[in-house]
C-alpha cells in the first residue's frame, strides 16, 4: 500500500506508507503542506479522497 485513506469525522485524512506515495502526493500538493502530508496530519473533503483514489489509481499507486 502506498497511500492509505482513513475516514474521519470532517473528511479524510491521508497517510502515505511508501516513499512512492510520499513522491505521489508531493506532485500534487503544494510544498507547503509536504511536512504535514508526510506526518499524516492532513484531512481533505470526502469528495477530493475520491478523486484522489482515482487519480493515483491510473498512476500505479495502490490507495487502501
Amino acid at each position: 500500500m502506498d497511500i492509505s485513506l482513513s475516514d474521519k469525522s470532517n473528511g479524510t485524512q491521508i497517510e502515505p506508507r511508501s516513499i512512492h506515495g510520499i513522491l505521489w502526493l508531493q506532485t500534487h500538493f503544494e510544498s507547503t503542506h509536504w511536512e504535514s502530508i508526510s506526518n499524516g496530519l492532513v484531512i481533505i473533503p470526502n469528495k477530493d479522497a475520491q478523486i484522489l483514489i482515482k487519480d493515483a489509481g491510473q498512476a500505479g499507486i495502490n490507495v487502501n
